[in-house]
């Protein structure tokens, strides 16, 4: 190719025609030309630059870079980075489950580990039923578009016995993450118009930054309700009618999203609050969307995670035919399997045409990872007592859970020692958002840098601890308030570490802004 791109440049054009092409060819290759590009920030997709993901922004960049900084000498005040600013279990120290990954392993190299006398009884049989259920008895085979058949059955089994109410294997597909089977939901409920044609979509503020991007990439309208941080952080009727009321004349609105428990500020919706937004939505004909990712990560002696479907099918019978659907992943939990990026969606009463164009849907991308699937299969179809892994499994949850819990009261009770700091209870998740009361000359110092308030304490914090959290303001909060979100994730004594780093800190930034 580079020798025939020599000879065109070589070649004096003799017509017109010739010239164009030839000078065409020519511009291909030098960046010299002055031929426009197809892809400028301004032709590109507009609604994917208004996209913004803050639990990858610009202080996480910030915080590789001071990695790289350490690792090549530099002297600085701390001798690591504790990347605080995202969900990611095993990023931060924990340890995978033994059992996971000897189903995962075993559907891999069956050949081999299936006659290993080291793998147990148990996690083979689920190994073998799994693989043939696959094409070619191999994981490495495309799935339905909706997944392996019997993990669909698993997962049916699984919502089945959670809600004591009935599952069709037909109404999940498997998806990369929960993240996918939202958007896929989402992409659903969009009208294809602009202007107050525009899909709205209800989430909660604060949340989790895949709902505001998606919404922009989406072209659809964010319709923004508050959360109330004066009762830990619980969810009222009324702030929802709000919002809606306020939205209607800027877009049609389609669907509510609820997370629960909640992603930045760990609470868990009591039941009786599930009934009321349930009812809000048959209301105002919106779609529900239930996150419900950490429905395992529930540490508050008071609260219990009730599932959005539960909930809704013992109502009584002018509920049970409302749209629903609710997500699921590996990537939470006791598990924390995050680059296995396995997840599935049970969505309900649709309708049959619409059923078809979402099946439609998830078949033009094949099919999720098949690894991943085989990870969600292990989560809802665990070792049972009696099994030979079972003693093992549960003692490995629950060290799991046990400590986060330790962990949740630990941050709490730390952040509410603190001078103009405060954070309500983490009652579930994996994550605080406390509340950071600024100084008046903290906020002019923002200003100045031409960043947010609570943008300059967390750059701060990174570069004079090397503590990475997320701003407020990536997740949304009340106007004049000033929030980060921390993950609750690194091992105990690291915790503590963290939190001797960030109580200097926190003193030493309220006596400079004073």
């Amino acid at each position: 190719m580079r020798r025939s791109v020599f000879r065109l440049q070589k070649l004096k054009p003799q017509k017109a025609v010739n010239s164009n092409v030839l000078g065409h060819h020519v511009c291909s290759f030098h960046t010299s030309c002055t031929r426009q590009r197809v892809l400028t920030l301004d032709t590109m997709n507009p609604y994917v630059k208004n996209m913004e993901y803050a639990v990858r922004g610009p202080i996480v960049i910030r915080a590789g870079e001071i990695e790289a900084e350490l690792k090549s000498g530099v002297i600085k005040d701390f001798k690591d980075v504790i990347r605080a600013n995202i969900g990611d279990c095993h990023a931060t120290g924990q340890r995978p489950l033994t059992f996971l990954r000897q189903v995962v392993a075993l559907c891999t190299d069956p050949d081999h580990l299936m006659r290993n006398p080291e793998y147990p009884d148990d996690a083979k049989e689920r190994a073998r039923r799994i693989l043939n259920d696959c094409g070619g008895n191999s994981i490495g085979a495309y799935s339905d578009s909706a997944g392996v058949r019997v993990i669909r059955e698993d997962i049916a089994k699984y919502i089945k016995e959670r809600d004591g109410h009935p599952s069709n294997p037909d109404d999940i597909f498997l998806c990369t993450g929960a993240s996918d089977g939202i958007k896929t939901i989402m992409k659903l409920l969009m009208t294809g118009k602009d202007g107050a044609e525009r899909a709205g979509v209800m989430i909660p503020i604060p949340q989790y930054p895949l709902y505001t991007a998606t919404i922009a990439e989406y072209n659809a309208y964010p319709i923004n309700y508050y959360l109330d941080e004066d009762n830990a952080w619980s969810l009222h009727a009324s702030e929802l009618r709000r919002s809606l009321n306020e939205a209607r004349k800027h877009c049609i609105p389609r669907a509510l999203v609820i997370i629960n428990p909640g992603n930045p500020t760990g609470q868990v919706l009591s039941r009786a609050n599930i009934e009321e937004i349930i009812k809000f939505a048959k209301e105002e004909n919106l779609f529900l969307m239930a996150d419900e990712v950490y429905q395992h990560n529930v540490y508050a002696e008071e609260s219990t995670f009730h599932s959005f479907k539960k909930v809704l099918m013992e109502m009584g019978p002018e509920y049970k035919d409302m749209e629903l659907a609710s997500f699921m992943s590996t990537s939470k939990g006791f598990m924390g399997e995050c680059g296995f990026r396995g997840g599935y969606c049970e969505v309900i009463n649709l309708e049959p045409p619409v059923k078809a164009m979402q099946v439609k849907s998830i078949s033009a991308k094949l099919c999720s990872s098949v690894s991943g699937q085989v990870a969600m299969d292990v989560v809802v179809n665990p070792p049972k007592p009696g099994e030979p892994s079972y003693d093992l499994f549960m003692k490995e949850k629950n060290l799991v859970l046990g400590q986060l819990k330790q962990k949740a009261g630990l941050v709490a009770e730390t952040f509410n020692s603190m001078e103009r700091l405060s954070c309500n209870p983490v009652q579930g998740a994996m994550y605080a958002f406390p509340q950071i009361y600024m100084p008046e000359a903290a906020k002019e110092a923002a200003k100045k840098r031409g960043i947010s308030p609570d943008a300059l304490y967390c750059f701060d914090l990174l570069e004079s601890t090397g503590i990475c959290v997320v701003p407020g303001s990536g997740f949304g909060q009340k106007p004049g308030t000033f929030h980060f979100r921390t993950t609750i994730l690194p091992p105990v004594d690291k915790l503590k570490e963290m939190m001797e780093r960030f109580k200097k800190f926190h003193t030493g930034f309220m006596q400079k802004y004073k």
